[in-house]
């Protein structure tokens, strides 16, 4: 199965439409995502957080209608999207979490969400986590040779070792590498499709790989 996550990200940044799209998938709500959720028809099977960002006014809706609510004092050893994360695995042990409104606004947000895979509660679903929002998607990448599939309306490809790498190579993407290495994290950026599947491999360390494109002002 697959879970969703949404998290209090911008709001202008969550592909609304494919969230609905879900509307009969299972859904954890993180803090104010509980509230967005509700307000286009869906009912999260949980909402967790500490819901700082969540008025007293939200607070009381989603009471009414949620049965399941898991209340976290603000001062806490895990982040809201952490909780969930977790929460997702332990209960669900999906094979695939997608989560949405976890990119934009705060760059320590970002960074924060963008590095979750990496730490120890969720590096074993590393390669099932997905970050989306209306102009990326970023998957992670385990050692290994792969095929990627273009995603309809996206122009670019970005390659991002978040760990030190070892023999990454972009075999047919329209700017190709070989058997490139690096000591500290990098990201090739603005690489583009040449096939609806391009191929890359490499030897060892993380890479996220990121479908993007430019959103209009």
């Amino acid at each position: 199965m697959r879970v969703n996550l949404l998290v209090g990200g911008p709001k202008e940044l969550i592909p609304v439409e494919e969230v609905q799209r879900r509307q009969d998938e299972t859904w954890i709500a993180v803090d104010h995502g509980a509230s967005l959720l509700l307000a286009w028809g869906i009912k999260p099977a949980i909402a967790i957080g500490d819901f700082d960002s969540t008025t007293g006014a939200e607070m009381y809706q989603l009471r009414q209608q949620l049965t399941d609510i898991e209340v976290f004092p603000p001062a806490k050893d895990f982040t809201d999207t952490q909780l969930g994360l977790k929460l997702a695995i332990d209960k669900y042990q999906p094979h695939q979490i997608d989560l949405f409104g976890a990119t934009g606004g705060r760059l320590d947000h970002l960074l924060a969400n963008l590095f979750l895979p990496l730490q120890g509660d969720f590096s074993d679903y590393l390669d099932r986590i997905r970050l989306l929002d209306r102009g990326n998607t970023v998957t992670y990448y385990r050692p290994g040779s792969y095929a990627v599939t273009k995603e309809a309306g996206m122009k670019y490809l970005a390659f991002c070792n978040l760990t030190p790498v070892t023999g990454l190579t972009l075999a047919d993407e329209k700017y190709p590498l070989k058997d490139w290495s690096s000591t500290i994290p990098f990201s090739w950026t603005s690489n583009e499709f040449t096939a609806a599947v391009n191929h890359f491999a490499f030897k060892s360390g993380v890479v996220a790989v990121i479908q993007c494109r430019d959103l209009p002002l």
